[in-house]
């Protein structure tokens, strides 16, 4: 026996965006329709009003769900049942057909693509609408995007939804609309779009306040160079993806600096407003993870809540956490898109993926608001191409169709490049010591803006702006920044003009041995290379190669103090 129709009359009321959205999709009545919208806006509402009343007046029988992870399966199935649609979450594909139990079922992307076949004979078996969540994801792969396509090409109704800017690379994306534009590029076209600035200025959505630190960090290749960079200063993307990996490192300073500075930040939003307040730490792998909750567990005194795979229990420890009272979660990608866990409001960003699609899933977990005033912190590292993502939370992206090849960011596979040193000479990579790190607090990003003059870990310029109150409006957090960034210059004016006049000299450093000036050599040579390539676009083994042909001698790991300072000499006149 099938289960009642939904009654639309118990359906909660809807907000503006998805009020305007329904209707449009009303009247148009098309088979297919994308609606993009923030992370926290109410998408899942959205759709399942649409499939409410699409079930009642009979258009369509049945509804199938696809989303990217097992966790989201169940929260559908869940969110569903609450407006009085059933939806098997539990549905494999030797099932072959849906139980009459159900109104539908809820499925992967990877579930689809591995079984075509039984999806298509689902969809032609009842007239359906099928809903299409995150719909990037079915570019992931050639499998899964024609796999989606042959499964859902006899549906009825197609509905898609992504809160997150679209893919970087060219996968075309099954069912999205692409229009070709002066420039002769093809890119994807939304039926309704609802972005976070206008989220926020209806209270949909929360402020999100980053906070950015640098800090000097250390590393040593297995060549016995060791090499040094801060973090937010201009560099080649090589050198900004091992110093970064450097800071990320458990076992060195930042972290634990970072981390002590976001617990104190989840402290102080518990004591002010937010009392349920969470965290969430994201990792690059588990090992980390587990490093990560061990320290953030003997910084709070409350051990920390560890999600490392889509497994079996995951969804359950994701439950339990966003139901309890608990500070910390640790999660390896999982904890991305789509996962409710509306308590979260302090994010610590400690992953090497920075695609502008991940950065947004990721920070799309801290921005769902459930009352006025609540505000999210994001702790990050000063990287520059991160900066960029934070400064440009509003904007609004496509998916284009037809642009030159590039990376987007530094992303898990440049970061990988960041544990071998760059082969100059034809030698071997070679793995690299993370030696040391350490925090300072950079600078305050908020609405695209940056605030703060830089501050050392555990001072009160830092407190100041862990201290900001948990509950703000957005125009509120405008101005108490500016009073912080105003009350810090003027504070170091009189600092400034407190202090004695240096004296005329300084005392010479002390002689450095033969070992360690050799050492400093090659850093310097090895930055004036790394300069040479980014005028020049020219490989780091072509640049040393041509110094050694103008100069002779030895790679550079065998060069002698003389050799080394003769290669300085060239290199600068190049």
């Amino acid at each position: 026996m099938s289960p009642p129709l939904p009654d639309l009359d118990t359906f909660p009321p809807l907000r503006d965006w998805q009020r305007k959205a329904l209707v449009g999709y009303l009247r148009r009545r098309s088979d297919d329709y994308m609606a993009v919208a923030t992370p926290g806006a109410g998408k899942t509402t959205f759709a399942l009003r649409i499939a409410a009343e699409l079930l009642a007046d009979g258009s369509v029988e049945a509804v199938t769900v696809v989303c990217p992870t097992e966790h989201l399966k169940v929260q559908w199935a869940t969110a569903a049942a609450r407006v009085g649609i059933q939806l098997d979450h539990a549905f494999r594909n030797s099932d072959i057909h849906s139980s009459r139990d159900f109104h539908g079922a809820v499925l992967t992307y990877a579930q689809v693509g591995m079984a075509p076949a039984v999806h298509r004979r689902r969809t032609m078996t009842r007239s359906t609408l099928v809903i299409l969540d995150e719909i990037h994801h079915a570019g992931d792969s050639r499998s899964w995007g024609d796999g989606v396509k042959a499964a859902f090409e006899p549906a009825v109704r197609r509905l898609m939804l992504t809160g997150t800017p679209f893919r970087s690379d060219e996968n075309p994306i099954p069912f999205v609309s692409y229009e070709r534009g002066d420039d002769g590029l093809q890119r994807s076209r939304a039926d309704s779009v609802y972005g976070y600035s206008e989220a926020l200025r209806d209270g949909v959505v929360r402020p999100v306040l980053f906070m950015a630190y640098s800090g000097e960090t250390r590393w040593r290749t297995n060549a016995g160079d060791e090499l040094a960079a801060r973090l937010g200063e201009p560099m080649t993307k090589d050198l900004i993806a091992q110093a970064w990996r450097t800071a990320l490192d458990h076992r060195g300073d930042w972290m634990p600096q970072v981390l002590r500075a976001a617990d104190a930040r989840l402290t102080k939003l518990r004591e002010h407003g937010i009392t349920d307040a969470g965290g969430l730490i994201i990792a690059s792998d588990q090992q980390t993870a587990r490093a990560y909750a061990k320290l953030i567990g003997e910084i709070s005194g409350q051990p920390a809540t560890v999600v490392l795979s889509d497994d079996e229990g995951a969804s359950k420890r994701i439950a339990t956490f966003a139901a309890s009272q608990e500070r910390w979660m640790v999660a390896v990608r999982m904890v991305s898109e789509g996962v409710d866990i509306p308590r979260l409001a302090v994010g610590v960003y400690a992953t090497s993926a920075s695609t502008p699609l991940y950065f947004a899933q990721a920070i799309g977990r801290f921005v769902r608001a459930r009352r006025k005033g609540e505000t999210a912190t994001v702790f990050l590292p000063s990287v520059p191409h991160l900066l960029g993502l934070a400064s440009e939370m509003e904007a609004q992206r496509d998916h284009v169709l037809g642009l030159p090849k590039q990376k987007d960011g530094l992303d898990d596979d440049l970061l990988e490049r960041a544990q071998r040193e760059e082969s100059a000479e034809g030698e071997l990579e070679k793995q690299f010591e993370a030696l040391s790190a350490t925090a300072e607090l950079d600078q305050v990003i908020y609405d695209g803006t940056s605030f703060g003059m830089g501050a050392l870990t555990g001072t009160p310029e830092e407190e100041e702006y862990l201290g900001l109150p948990g509950l703000l409006t957005a125009d509120q957090v405008s101005v108490l920044l500016n009073k912080r960034q105003a009350d810090q210059l003027a504070a170091k004016k009189r600092q400034k003009a407190a202090e004695p006049a240096a004296p005329a000299q300084r005392e010479a450093p002390p002689p450095m041995s033969a070992g360690e000036r050799r050492n400093s050599l090659r850093r310097q040579l090895n930055t004036l290379v790394a300069a040479h390539h980014h005028r020049t676009n020219l490989p780091h083994g072509k640049i040393h190669a041509e110094l050694r042909r103008l100069c002779g001698g030895p790679p550079s790991a065998q060069a002698t103090i003389e050799q080394l300072e003769e290669r300085i000499a060239t290199i600068q006149t190049m």
